[in-house]
């Protein structure tokens, strides 16, 4: 595989990623939002297996991520490139296991409507675990963990100059960013939702353009070379 063609699929799997985690929030937040998320859950099983469905196909892009950059950042530092699969690699399973929590929602909201939905009962403990376990906002391990792999990444591109470091820059100041949001959660300090997404914010759009400058300018020949 050429470097050229690495950079391209790279930049198609970090759209891929991105696309997918963001259409799974779309298509779940109706369902899961709702007070009644349970019974909707087992109602709107079409539209949850869609969701996760999406949601696998995130997981299964962040890992072949960090595998197909894996041989063009280990001439470089094969430290960094085996932590960057590594990091991505620990990102995928933590948010595979919120995956399940969704998945083992769906079969407790069908056993919930199958026992007449009854108004009070153990199937509404159980589900509000799930649901927590599955939500997005309060999973501050797997988005530390990704932060952590934009770390190693933006910081291996500054070094190498395999792309202009105002790009690889603006990711570690996002990376950053972001990072900051989940230990201040792990911490228990409260952000408001408006608060999470701007800090997060900044991190989604580097990746779009850093995955637009893969495709069509691709890795910088001269730091390939040198």
């Amino acid at each position: 595989m050429t470097h050229r063609s690495t950079a391209l699929i790279v930049g198609v799997l970090f759209i891929m990623a991105t696309v997918s985690f963001s259409l799974s929030v779309i298509i779940l937040e109706p369902v899961l939002s709702v007070s009644d998320f349970l019974a909707q859950a087992s109602i709107n099983r079409t539209r949850v297996a869609a969701g996760i469905l999406l949601e696998l196909i995130n997981h299964i892009a962040v890992v072949g991520i960090a595998v197909v950059l894996y041989p063009v950042l280990k001439p470089f530092s094969q430290r960094l490139a085996l932590g960057y699969v590594v990091a991505r690699s620990i990102e995928a399973v933590l948010f595979a296991i919120a995956t399940k929590h969704l998945l083992t929602l769906v079969f407790l909201g069908h056993k919930f409507i199958a026992t007449d939905s009854p108004s009070t009962s153990h199937f509404h403990t159980l589900a509000e675990i799930l649901l927590a376990g599955h939500d997005w906002g309060s999973a501050p391990l797997a988005f530390a963990t990704f932060s952590l792999g934009s770390l190693i990444l933006n910081y291996a591109l500054y070094w190498t100059r395999l792309v202009p470091r105002w790009l690889s820059l603006w990711g570690l100041l996002a990376a950053v960013s972001i990072l900051a949001a989940r230990m201040m959660m792990l911490f228990g300090l409260e952000l408001s939702p408006t608060m999470v997404t701007i800090m997060d914010a900044p991190i989604f759009l580097q990746e779009m353009v850093f995955a637009a400058w893969l495709i069509f300018r691709g890795f910088d020949r001269k730091a390939l070379t040198g």
